[in-house]
């Protein structure tokens, strides 16, 4: 492994957190949730954020180093050896109220951010085996319809009143979940039938992707049940749906209040660096595999995360994504700060 890819071993500390939760009862149920929501965000408070970006030479190996994909392939194991680990774990009968809440918000979290997330990168690539594994990510959260939506839908409208997963200025995050949620998947839908009309194929047929990962997820969740039953099945249920708000947090803050500029009759300017908001904020970046590199992402949806790039003329979040999805649940707060950032960026 090169050195330059260890840092990217960091995020598995969640997944240790997470086979220790899943094993003890009590408070260091909490650990890992305590590790992303307290430890993290302070510590970004007080380490600087950095711009760098790597040399042409050092990016083409960086691209060409099989060892940032690796990483990725293994996470797919590890989500369903925990999945496994926390589904069993549930029949503990020692369980308090407060170690059963703990345990779902703790594979909440490994949907949020391995599941979705990870599965958000493999969902880029072009070849059919990392496809696979981004939609088996995608159902650890039953949100497999984020593959065709987010591909086909999200990057295309971004940043423009069509999009359902660009938050709008002024916008309370729990009125964009339900916005975000529902007209997502009615998106998915939209996106996926017209795909079939355009081959001149019946929407109401196996060939419609929709109805695959409809078909899967609810086999997915049958086998729970049939396995383990109905109470743990419900426990599942509340961690997928977790890692969905996980999600649709991300999505509130990495386009708050941007637009681009309309250039015709339901026609925008291309999405640019400065139509999503960037974090350059170290851990933040290494826990959620760039993502938070947003601006170059959008830019080039192409690149891997491992040479995703930093671009001055992008606008900046006061801090890293674990800090700024906290900060979002306050609006009053979140109104606050960003409001004022989004005004001097169109001043």
């Amino acid at each position: 492994m090169k050195l330059s890819a260890y840092k990217y071993l960091s995020p598995f500390i969640i997944y240790a957190g997470a086979w220790h939760s899943f094993s003890t009862t009590g408070w260091q149920i909490w650990l890992p949730l305590l590790w992303a929501w307290v430890f993290i965000p302070v510590l970004e408070l007080f380490i600087k954020p950095s711009a760098g970006n790597m040399t042409a030479a050092e990016e083409e190996l960086a691209k060409n180093d099989p060892t940032y994909d690796t990483l990725l392939y293994g996470i797919v194991i590890l989500q369903y050896v925990m999945l496994v680990k926390f589904l069993f774990s549930m029949k503990d009968p020692d369980m308090s109220l407060v170690d059963t809440a703990g345990r779902i918000w703790v594979m909440g979290l490994l949907c949020g951010v391995f599941g979705i997330n990870v599965g958000h990168e493999l969902g880029h690539r072009v070849n059919v085996f990392e496809q696979t594994l981004a939609k088996a990510l995608l159902l650890t959260s039953l949100y497999m319809h984020f593959f065709t939506e987010h591909n086909k839908g999200h990057h295309k409208r971004v940043a423009t009143p069509d999009d359902p997963s660009s938050a709008r200025y002024g916008e309370m995050i729990y009125a964009f979940y339900f916005r975000t949620i529902l007209f997502s998947y009615l998106s998915a839908w939209h996106i996926a039938n017209d795909e079939l009309k355009k081959k001149g194929s019946p929407v109401i047929s196996l060939k419609n992707e929709m109805i695959h990962f409809h078909l899967i997820q609810a086999m997915f969740v049958g086998l729970i049940f049939w396995q383990f039953g109905g109470l743990i099945m419900l426990y599942f249920l509340a961690a997928a749906g977790i890692g969905i708000l996980l999600l649709e947090t991300v999505n509130y803050i990495e386009h708050y209040g941007l637009q681009r500029k309309a250039i015709g009759e339901g026609k925008y300017e291309r999405a640019m660096p400065e139509h999503s908001w960037n974090s350059d904020h170290v851990i933040g970046r290494l826990m959620l595999f760039e993502l938070s590199r947003h601006s170059d992402h959008h830019y080039m949806a192409s690149r891997k995360y491992q040479v995703l790039r930093h671009h001055d003329h992008s606008p900046q979040m006061p801090t890293g994504y674990p800090g700024m999805m906290l900060l979002s649940l306050v609006p009053p707060l979140w109104f606050r700060v960003m409001n004022q950032k989004i005004k001097k960026l169109n001043a």
